[in-house]
């Protein structure tokens, strides 16, 4: 079973001192366990989005700590600014990130949210899949009136706490409330607009949230309202489900946004709401200028946005991920207003772990640790990464053809080679490193103490257990690198004939890792003491090499016919 990750994202209401808001966010790093990600402070908003991750038990103990200590030093007394507010923390959103539900991460929101209220006396409400009323579902339901609404609020029996207490006491009024949800990976997004008008990037808002705007008769800003049967303002829809929107002017930047809310990116994706904010600017006579992320997005939203560009622009799908972010940044204009860091604003960046892996070591790097005395990275690693270099010349060959002039028509048949290419490319460098770890494994299991015949057992299965599984490596290898050639195959019949050498380069790279893994998988499965598993591999392992012998020579007898 996977690890049980969830993200935290309190946003607490204030953006302006520093000092404050590195002491409420150094909070969440006392808390064994829990990973600070993130602290994104907003001088106009007078708000700071802090974004941390950890397993769920740890999580709400930080996310608690961190409530306490916004509590004691913020006075919501005293607190202004451009984004709706009704407390020190406003918003205390719980994300499930994997191994855990929504419904599972709406528990843990209940609990942090019975704590709050019991222990710190701040009263709130929960919202979205925490929340245990349908009204509450909607935190502009939770937060309509704001901060200078509460006394009135709390006094309303419609709208009691869900937890902590009822009453508008002098400490209510200085924490005021927090809202707590269980809720989907959420991405706060705003788009810049060459105005300083709030009441035109609104309008905008309006053609694109899903909420729309109030039909009026007549002026369809300042008409009288029309009103369905049951008296409730009659809505024009907008452009875009699960989307939020308004306007605003932001002083620090001189210009006009609109903040969105994309609630469900499987639903509407950061770079759909750009494309239709950018058509509404352009309808309305305004133009935007790029875009801004507040906190952090998963790298698939990314590499999703950069895909769309790229077909947008009939280019190859099949390049690296570095490559496909730098699109997705270019074309939203997420560099518009400050530069942007994809190692401080991806999740899955921020979660990579500090040890160094071989392929990142530099070409050089690799071949001095390779010459060293160590015995790893040895003879499995270095088959895995010439299939690495095989598989990417064929790709490369599919990327340049997909871009030869005249070849316009052709360039989404290119790119599915060069999409796959990328695949065969990607599981091989995990396995770089992955047969290094497995060979370590084997070493660990020697390691283990033997001093009876109860740890000789262990020791024993362990030993055998690492030598299936550095059997089972190697094995990827041989199958990953032989799959792989059906890109360099298709290359050399159908891709550019002046890269015709680049593709029997590849093959012959690929061919080179699967006899390379062969030798391993043969030398390790001699050791396994179940013979049936150990017959069964060397078996599968045969065939694999056979077939890719038999490809070699024929692409190698083509390309010699082609010269």
């Amino acid at each position: 079973m996977n690890k049980q990750l969830i993200e935290c994202v309190p946003n607490i209401s204030e953006g302006r001192d520093t000092v404050k808001i590195n002491t409420i966010a150094s909070v969440v790093e006392t808390v064994e366990g829990v990973k600070l990600l993130d602290i994104d402070p907003g001088n106009a908003t007078n708000r700071t989005v802090i974004t941390f991750v950890g397993e769920p038990e740890n999580v709400i103990e930080a996310a608690f700590l961190l409530i306490k200590k916004a509590a004691e030093l913020i006075d919501m007394r005293k607190h202004s600014g451009e984004h709706p507010r009704f407390g020190a923390t406003d918003v205390c959103p719980l994300v499930p990130i994997s191994g855990i539900s929504l419904e599972e991460t709406a528990v843990f929101a209940h609990k942090l949210g019975e704590r709050v209220g019991k222990e710190l006396g701040i009263p709130g409400y929960f919202y979205e899949k925490a929340a245990k009323e349908e009204k509450r579902i909607n935190l502009a339901n939770c937060r309509s009136g704001e901060y200078e609404g509460l006394k009135e609020k709390l006094a309303n029996p419609a709208w009691k706490p869900d937890f902590g207490p009822a009453n508008y006491s002098d400490a209510v009024s200085k924490t005021g409330v927090t809202a707590i949800s269980a809720r989907d990976f959420l991405i706060a997004y705003n788009v810049n607009l060459n105005t300083t008008s709030t009441r035109r990037a609104n309008a905008i808002a309006f053609d694109i949230r899903e909420a729309g705007r109030i039909k009026r008769e007549g002026n369809p800003s300042t008409g009288k309202k029309i009103l369905d049967k049951n008296g409730e303002p009659v809505r024009i829809p907008g452009k875009l489900k699960a989307v939020k929107g308004i306007g605003w002017y932001i002083e620090e930047y001189g210009i006009a946004q609109i903040s969105y809310n994309l609630t469900n990116i499987s639903i509407t994706s950061m770079h759909e709401a750009f494309d239709e904010t950018v058509k509404s600017a352009t309808e309305r006579g305004l133009r935007v200028t790029g875009s801004e992320l507040i906190g952090l997005i998963p790298l698939k939203a990314m590499l999703d946005a950069g895909d769309y560009f790229l077909q947008k622009q009939e280019r190859s799908l099949g390049i690296s991920e570095e490559e496909k972010i730098k699109i997705a940044v270019k074309s939203l204009g997420l560099d518009d207003l400050k530069p942007f860091n994809p190692k401080e604003k991806i999740i899955e960046y921020l979660l990579e772990s500090d040890t160094k892996k071989l392929i990142d070591f530099t070409v050089s790097g690799f071949a001095e640790e390779t010459a060293g005395e160590s015995m790893a990275p040895g003879g499995g690693s270095i088959a895995a990464y010439v299939g690495v270099l095989g598989v990417s010349l064929g790709t490369m060959v599919a990327n340049l053809s997909a871009h030869k002039a005249g070849w316009d028509s052709k360039w989404e048949f290119y790119s599915d080679w060069a999409v796959k290419g990328q695949a065969y490319k990607n599981k091989l460098l995990y396995l770089v490193d992955e047969d290094t770890n497995a060979f370590n494994k084997i070493i660990e299991g020697f390691r283990m103490p033997k001093s009876n015949s109860e740890e000789k057992e262990a020791r024993k299965l362990a030993v055998e257990n690492a030598t299936k599984y550095a059997t089972e490596i190697p094995f990827q290898v041989m199958e990953t690198a032989y799959n792989s050639m059906e890109v360099m195959q298709a290359m050399v019949k159908d891709g550019l004939q002046s890269s015709l050498s680049d593709a029997g380069v590849g093959v012959l790279c690929a061919r080179t890792a699967v006899i390379g893994a062969y030798f391993n998988v043969r030398i390790n499965a001699k050791d396994i003491k179940d013979r049936i598993f150990a017959e069964d591999i060397l078996s599968r392992a045969k065939t694999v090499y056979e077939k890719t012998i038999a490809i070699e020579k024929e692409v190698m007898d083509y390309i010699d016919a082609k010269m």
